[in-house]
This record gives C-alpha cells, sequence and structure tokens, in this order.
C-alpha cells in the first residue's frame, strides 16, 4: 500500500497558471498538467540554481523525492514545448508559505506572509485585489 504523500512547501501560488502555442485555441490541444510542487521544483533547482539537497529541503521532502519530482517536471515541459500541448499549472499536496496578491486597479503584483490578511492595495488602497492563493484552493488551510 502506498504511502500518502506529505505536503510539499511551496514559496508561493505561480503567477501564471496555463500556457500554450501561439495561433491555437486550447481546447483543439493535449493537455498536460504540472502540478504547483513539479512547478516549485523547477522553479528552485532550474531557476533559483538550488541544489537537489537544498530545494528538498525547502520543500519538506527527501532528496531522492525531489528528483524524481524534478524529473517528471522537466519531462511534461520538454513533452509540452516539442509537441505544442497545452500546459496547465495546479494541483498538488502542497503548503504556500507566501501569498500572492495582484491590485485590479493599479496592476501591482505583491508577496506577503500566508497568514497575513490582506484587504487592500499597499500601492493605491484600492479593496479591488485578488487572492492568488485563494483562486487555487488555498489560504488558511497552508499556515505552517
Amino acid at each position: 500500500m502506498a504511502r500518502s504523500k506529505n505536503n510539499r512547501i511551496v514559496h508561493e501560488p505561480p503567477m501564471f497558471t496555463d500556457f500554450k502555442p501561439r495561433g491555437f485555441k486550447k481546447n483543439d490541444l493535449p493537455q498536460i498538467e504540472l502540478s504547483i510542487d513539479e512547478f516549485e521544483a523547477v522553479r528552485l533547482a532550474d531557476f533559483k540554481s538550488q541544489s537537489h539537497e537544498e530545494a528538498a529541503q525547502m520543500m519538506n521532502i527527501s532528496r531522492p523525492t525531489f528528483s524524481r519530482l524534478i524529473e517528471t517536471a522537466r519531462h511534461k515541459i520538454a513533452d509540452f514545448i516539442i509537441n505544442g500541448k497545452y500546459l496547465e499549472i495546479k494541483g498538488g499536496a502542497i503548503h504556500f508559505k507566501n501569498n500572492l496578491f495582484r491590485c485590479q486597479s493599479c496592476e501591482q503584483t505583491f508577496s506577503v506572509e500566508i497568514e497575513k490578511i490582506i484587504s487592500r492595495c499597499p500601492h493605491c488602497e484600492s479593496n479591488s485585489i485578488v487572492n492568488i492563493a485563494g483562486s487555487m484552493g488555498h489560504g488558511k488551510c497552508c499556515t505552517v
């Protein structure tokens, strides 16, 4: 019987969650789902140049688990690029450390600790803000 997955720690939700080749409708393309923890593995290893050991510690998982995660993520990204598929980032057993908010008035994006509740934009004081983690089904559940 397989063990249940531990929640992986993710720095913050991805700002952009779906990608497709230009000139095609997403409904006309085969779909690939990249989990949020796979996204975080790519962010840490390939964008932030962290070692597998450092990245695994940041995500609160073992190094072998991280290596499997990054290998799966890289394969999916290669499939997306080479075969021109629709890629969507969603799901996974995760908890966010921080949250992203986007102001619909001034279009500023800002990051805050996940526990912090924001009701106004710190840049323009508008109350027209979008909670990115909340739109992914996360928020207070992610406090660790």
